[in-house]
C-alpha cells in the first residue's frame, strides 16, 4: 500500500509518520486499540513502548503533569515526517488565560511536531471513543487547523467542558483540509 494520497492529478502529499508514545502507566492494551484507530487514516502508524514522563514535567501543587513540557520532550524523540502523540492517564494542565495551571484534556501547538492526550477527565461512559476522538482533535492541531464553530466537528473548541459525545467526525472543511494533508478520511 502506498504511503502517498493523490490530492489532484499533479499533486501526491506523503502522509507523516504517527509516533504513538505511551506514557507512565498508560496500558498497553489501550494504546494497541489506539494503533489499530489511527492506522485505518494513516498507513504509517509506530507504536512505542511506554516511557516515563519527562523529568521536572511533573507539576507537584496540583498532582498533574505539564503539557507544555512533555509535548517540548516529545517533539526531540522523532524525525522531520513524523508526528507524535503522548498518551496519558494522569491530568495534565497548560497555562491558560492567565491561569498558570488549567487542567485540560489534551494539548498540540498548530502547526506542530507533538501532542499530548490525557482520559483522566474523560467520562467512563464512552471513555474509549471520547479518547480517539481526542486523539484526532489533538493530532489537527499539529497539522495546522485551529477550533472550528461547527459544533459536531471533532475541532470543536472544548471550552473547559467534554463536548465529545456531541461531536460526530470532522466538518467538511475541516476533513477537506486533512485530507490535502494526505489523511485518509470517508
Amino acid at each position: 500500500m502506498s504511503c502517498k494520497n493523490k490530492n489532484n492529478e499533479n499533486t501526491i502529499i506523503a502522509q507523516k509518520v504517527i509516533v504513538i508514545q505511551p506514557l507512565g502507566n498508560f496500558q498497553q492494551k489501550q494504546s494497541q486499540k489506539v494503533f489499530a484507530e489511527i492506522k485505518a487514516i494513516n498507513s504509517k502508524v509506530i507504536l512505542m513502548d511506554n516511557i516515563e514522563f519527562p523529568e521536572k514535567s511533573f507539576y507537584s501543587p496540583r498532582n498533574r503533569y505539564r503539557a507544555d513540557s512533555i509535548i517540548k520532550n516529545l517533539k526531540n524523540k522523532i524525525g522531520k515526517d513524523s508526528v507524535i502523540v503522548g498518551l496519558s492517564h494522569f491530568d495534565i494542565s497548560t497555562t491558560k488565560n492567565g491561569i498558570k495551571d488549567w487542567g485540560i484534556m489534551g494539548l498540540g501547538y498548530r502547526p506542530g511536531k507533538a501532542c499530548v492526550v490525557s482520559d483522566f477527565r474523560l467520562s467512563s461512559k464512552n471513555k474509549n471513543e471520547q479518547f480517539y476522538k481526542l486523539v484526532l482533535h489533538e493530532l489537527g492541531h499539529t497539522e495546522g487547523l485551529p477550533h472550528c464553530k461547527e459544533k459536531a466537528c471533532l475541532m470543536r473548541d472544548a471550552e473547559g467542558g467534554n463536548p465529545f459525545d456531541q461531536e460526530k467526525s470532522f466538518c467538511n472543511n475541516c476533513k477537506s483540509f486533512l485530507k490535502s494533508k494526505g489523511w485518509r478520511l470517508i
